[in-house]
């Protein structure tokens, strides 16, 4: 498949394969509609197949803007995108880039919740590939239909815990489908080598398995053993028919994600972005925040809302980083609280999972987050457990009593699962809160101040991580890949950013940052030994020239 680079001609004549007429407006990959020129029309069979007008890819842009912009509703939104994608790959990337703040939301969180949900009622055309409990003995098989060989990462999930909306069965496809996509807008991975999958070994949800339009298997979800050994043979063929193959477990429930990710972390590259992806970009937005507050991180102590993948994969990365500043490791994991649906995590308390236990200390049993704030008197409270309003004014109030700067995060998302919104963690702590979240939410305005809130979002890191260890076919993904991508991150801010309350980079700088994470994580690769390709003359410029950029090739000279 031709790398569609700008201002640039395929070399040659066109293949034999290459499509014309109709069946080539048909291909997302190769079709550029209107903006088709006259000798390309000639050539491949258009003329009279398209209006006579030869539009830019500028003026294709701004049709595509005054459409979405006349669509309120954000499902309806997607829906359009959606629809841009499966007919002008190019343009949908272009309109994509050009306008990451206004688009994001909608092909990724927090729309992309909507989207899952109604899922079998939108469906329009096929995208990525469905790995079923029905394929067991021939997953190889299944995935040898996909058609392109040079696949580089798989983005998969199972659907049992999408976002906060719990489990979704085979309507979490929406999820791989917008993380690889936002590889692709803020990265620069080729679409030709991205694959989403579904792993889809059946459903829990009631109302999934009585919908006559559900898409998915029409059982209970496969556990134990049946299930470990399905993934063990969906991992093994991937490396088999993919080989280099990156692999990013998504939305996977606690008590599979832990498992699957010290299972197979080992053996080739593979990681889970909600527990390693929002680890880092976590760490980034309080090494932003440190910087406003001029307190060191070893200073911090941080309270959970929340104790499973997302909290505890924080806390390691935390953990990490204030090991790095000269703390021991059990002090380290002293600075780390966490409270769940039971209260506050503790060492009292029977049955605890085995990823809690490294985070339950000594201390007196506490019931609500409140108390334990009250308590505890922590410098950060992070919200990952899909809690709404949890973070309530009396919380948020007490955390301004004691703190002059207090860092809220409220990382749930979509917005429905929100902890608080913006504009109440500013207005209860009379702005004085260092506030992230997992949603975006608008500028505003308290106390005469401006401020302008920014999402603690994983797609400043994912896409990096990916694409370095794509680009040097890296044996592993390592817990220093994300130190270092976190570190990279929070260098990104400005003084600028800081003033108005963002803790990190405007959206409009994700692929400048996600190439200065795909160096640093290609440069520990290299430092390692774990790159499958020999060290470039020219690090910078080879992650450079990886970039693919969604602009027209001419494909008549």
């Amino acid at each position: 498949m031709p790398q569609q680079s700008p201002g640039k001609a395929l070399p040659g004549p066109l293949p034999e394969w290459f499509p014309r007429g109709m069946a080539l407006l048909r291909d997302p990959a190769l079709n550029k509609g209107s903006a088709f020129t006259e000798r390309e029309r000639d050539a491949l069979g258009l003329r009279g197949l398209l209006p006579p007008h030869v539009s830019s890819q500028e003026e294709q842009v701004s049709r595509v803007l005054e459409n979405f912009r006349c669509i309120d509703a954000p499902l309806q939104r997607f829906i359009m995108l959606q629809s841009l994608q499966d007919r002008n790959e190019t343009l949908f990337y272009r309109v994509i880039v050009e306008n990451p703040d206004e688009m994001m939301p909608v092909i990724y969180t927090p729309t992309v919740g909507l989207a899952c949900q109604a899922f079998g009622h939108i469906y329009r055309s096929p995208r990525g590939l469905y790995v079923s409990a029905e394929d067991r003995g021939q997953v190889a098989a299944v995935l040898r239909n996909w058609p392109y060989r040079d696949a580089g990462i798989i983005v998969v999930t199972d659907g049992e815990r999408i976002l906060g909306l719990g489990d979704l069965g085979a309507n979490g496809m929406g999820i791989p489908i917008g993380k690889l996509a936002l590889y692709t807008a803020c990265a620069g991975l080729h679409p030709r080598r991205c694959l989403p999958v579904m792993f889809d070994i059946g459903t829990n949800n009631e109302s999934l398995l009585e919908d006559p339009l559900y898409l998915g298997l029409r059982r209970r979800r496969l556990t134990g053993a049946e299930y470990d050994d399905l993934m063990t043979e969906f991992l093994d063929a991937a490396k088999e028919v993919f080989p280099g193959i990156v692999v990013q477990f998504e939305d996977f429930a606690n008590h599979n994600a832990f498992r699957l990710l010290h299972r197979n972390r080992d053996r080739f590259p593979c990681f889970n972005d909600d527990i390693q992806g929002t680890a880092a970009v976590t760490l980034a937005g309080v090494l932003s925040a440190l910087r406003v507050t001029g307190a060191a991180l070893s200073d911090q102590t941080f309270l959970f809302l929340g104790a499973g993948e997302a909290a505890t994969g924080i806390a390691d990365l935390l953990t990490s980083a204030l090991v790095s500043e000269g703390l021991d490791e059990a002090a380290a994991r002293r600075r780390c609280w966490m409270v769940d649906s039971r209260g506050l995590v503790v060492r009292s308390r029977s049955a605890l999972a085995e990823h809690k236990r490294i985070y339950a200390h000594e201390h007196p049993l506490i019931g609500s987050f409140f108390d334990a704030v009250q308590a505890l008197r922590p410098t950060a409270i992070i919200g990952v457990g899909a809690v709404p309003s949890a973070f309530d004014r009396e919380v948020i109030e007490l955390m301004a009593r004691n703190n002059d700067r207090p860092l809220i995060f409220a990382l749930s998302n979509p917005t429905s699962r929100a902890e608080c919104t913006a504009e109440q963690a500013y207005s209860w702590s009379d702005g004085r809160a260092l506030f992230a979240s997992g949603s975006p939410f608008d500028p505003l305005e308290i106390n005469g101040r401006r401020f302008v809130p920014r999402q603690g979002n994983n797609s400043y890191i994912f896409p990096g991580v990916g694409l370095g260890a794509v680009a040097v076919q890296a044996s592993r993904i390592t817990d220093g890949m994300f130190m270092k991508a976190a570190r990279v991150l929070a260098d990104t801010v400005h003084e600028d950013d800081l003033a108005q309350g963002s803790l990190f980079p405007a959206l409009s700088r994700v692929r400048e940052v996600s190439s200065r994470i795909a160096v640093a994580v290609a440069a520990i690769a290299f430092d390692e030994g774990i790159a499958g390709i020999e060290m470039p003359d020219d690090l910078n410029a080879y992650i450079q020239a990886q970039m693919y950029e969604p602009e027209y090739v001419s494909y008549v000279n």
